[in-house]
């Protein structure tokens, strides 16, 4: 393992193209499964079932792993600027490939307009990984903010059932609720986490003030989404029209989601 983190260390910026390779041909292969009729019948649709299902598979993959990472190496949350394993670097090289992938997704398929929000959160989230990549620091900062992809996993869900017409089903029902713990508990902890340890240890490290803004604008987001999440899911107001971030709006389609 020492070995592959040393190649990883000497060239990050291939490394990561290599996984955003990887990723998409993730997407090319899940073109290839069945998409449901409802969704199969409107072009916007297809392409927002495409990307979701290529973000739960990184959100199966990399949020288990980083659960996995803190809790095998502790360390992980006492040590945030300077620690790191070849498990835990190689977890970042793999969803910073992922979120290249579905930048390159977005820009390239046309729906950038509609997905400003979404780009927004990749560069922030980006300019943080290549930073602990390249630089080795914050390597276990990154990987506590993976943390939240375990609640990436019920939210894609939510999004494709909606997309499916699924909403009546029991599976949403008892995905809606899940979604609710995983959200609180992993994505706004997590985030907590993060935040605090930035704000208690702002005086001495390196580009703390580029990564609190970074930090407290990612927050803002999540804190909007959750706004709109619980309207939506345990609040509506009325019928208006399906967006890409699954919540429901009459304004312009957003695409907000980790």
């Amino acid at each position: 393992m020492e070995g592959t983190l040393l190649a990883l260390q000497r060239n990050p910026g291939l490394s990561v193209l290599f996984f955003s390779l990887v990723f998409r041909v993730v997407h090319r292969l899940l073109r290839c499964l069945p998409a449901p009729k409802a969704v199969q019948l409107d072009e916007v649709r297809c392409w927002k079932w495409r990307n979701l299902c290529v973000s739960l598979v990184h959100a199966l993959l990399t949020g288990p792993w980083a659960v996995t990472c803190v809790c095998l190496w502790p360390e992980t949350l006492n040590n945030v600027h300077s620690y790191y394993t070849p498990v835990s670097y190689l977890l970042i090289c793999v969803s910073s490939g992922y979120f290249v992938q579905d930048t390159g997704d977005i820009l390239f398929s046309g729906h950038a307009k509609g997905s400003w929000e979404f780009l927004l959160h990749h560069f922030l989230v980006l300019w943080c990984f290549l930073y602990s990549l390249y630089t080795q620091r914050n390597v276990a900062g990154m990987v506590i903010s993976l943390v939240v992809e375990i609640n990436s996993v019920t939210l894609h869900t939510r999004l494709l059932l909606k997309l499916a017409g699924a909403q009546s089903s029991q599976l949403y029902h008892t995905n809606k609720l899940l979604n609710l713990f995983t959200y609180v508990t992993f994505r706004l902890g997590a985030q907590f986490y993060v935040t605090w340890y930035l704000l208690n240890n702002y005086s001495w490290l390196d580009h703390s003030n580029y990564f609190l803004l970074t930090v407290l604008l990612l927050n803002t987001m999540i804190l909007i989404y959750f706004y709109r999440l619980l309207r939506a899911d345990f609040f509506p107001r009325r019928k208006l029209h399906l967006e890409q971030n699954g919540t429901l709006s009459s304004s312009s389609s957003t695409f907000l989601n980790d």
